[in-house]
This record gives C-alpha cells, structure tokens and sequence, in this order.
C-alpha cells in the first residue's frame, strides 16, 4: 500500500505546475473546493495542506497535463540507469531497464507512483537544500550533484552513491526531473 508523504516547498511547485497547465489559481480553486485566497496561501507559503491534500491537488490537475511519449521512450530505452519524475510530485513518468534491474522492480511497477515516499535522509536533505538555491525560480537552474546511502524498502531498493538531477520539460510546459545514478563517489 502506497503512502502518502508532504513535500517540501509544497507552494513553488503547485505554482509551477498550475502555471504550466495555464490554470489560474480561481480555476484550481474551484476543481477542490476552496476559495482563491486558500490556493495563494498555499503558493506564497503561508499555509501548507497535509500530504493527502497534497496528493490531491497534483492529482486534480492531472487531467490537465499531456503525455509526454517521446521523452519516456527515450528514457526508457537509455542503456543509463536514470529515471523520469514529475518535479512537482515525484510521480515516476519512465525509468530505464537498468534502473528497474537496481531497484529491484518490473519494468512498469513504479509507474504512476511518487517516489517521495521512499526517499533516503539525503534525498530529502538534497531537496530541502533546493529551497535555499535558485531551483524553484531558475527556468534552468544548474544540475544538483549529491551522495546518498542505500535504503531497502519492501518496494523498492535505493543503491548507495552519486545523484544527478536535472530539469527538463515536458512537451505542455511542465517541469519533470531526470535522475542519474552515478555509482558509488570515488
């Protein structure tokens, strides 16, 4: 059973991903149910919704995302061990063959899933550390370069070593995450 899990700077990336989808902040209101001024506390920060209401809100603005074919396909077909997640939520879009082989998954297991929930002391660590850089203003903000631990988790194994992560956009606009495993640091 899949958990859900709060993410950090929760306002950047809804206003991120709500802008991409061109859906005004009124709009976004509507589809859950609260007023406008809740979804601009939310985005400047002044308020934070739990994890489920989190979950949530990037999950009603799915509809308004496109399918980005191309980008999976090419991730999914790198001989790299590298994987595709929404920036927003860290819902896996695509991953390599080489990626499933070191998680220790099928090829389409984790698709559709968030993989905050898994995230090692370092991952989340390196994620916060993005709050105090330029990540979520820079339309293309430098790759961030870190070392995790392993982590084994009933569903999923995290191998120890370098992360890469670097933005790329899908083909709507939206920003994702392009995941590289760099093996252990020399």
């Amino acid at each position: 059973m899949m958990r859900s899990t709060a993410l950090p700077v929760f306002g950047a990336r809804l206003k991120r991903v709500r802008t991409a989808v061109r859906l005004k902040q009124h709009g976004l209101a509507d589809l859950l149910g609260v007023d406008q001024t809740t979804v601009s506390r939310w985005e400047s920060g002044l308020q934070t919704p739990g994890a489920d209401l989190q979950a949530k809100v990037f999950q009603t603005l799915l509809p308004y995302r496109s399918d980005d074919a191309a980008l999976r396909r090419l991730v999914e077909t790198s001989p790299q061990c590298i994987h595709l997640v929404d920036e927003a939520t860290h819902v896996c879009l695509a991953y390599s063959a080489s990626r499933a082989r070191n998680w220790k998954v099928g090829r389409r297991d984790m698709l559709g899933i968030s993989l905050w929930q898994f995230a090692t002391e370092e991952i989340q660590k390196a994620e916060q550390e993005l709050e105090i850089s330029d990540w979520w203003s820079a339309v293309s903000p430098e790759p961030k370069l870190f070392v995790t631990s392993q982590a084994d988790d009933r569903d999923i194994r995290i191998s120890a070593g370098q992360i890469l992560w670097e933005r790329v956009y899908l083909s709507d606009g939206t920003p994702a995450r392009l995941v590289s495993g760099r093996g252990r640091p020399a």
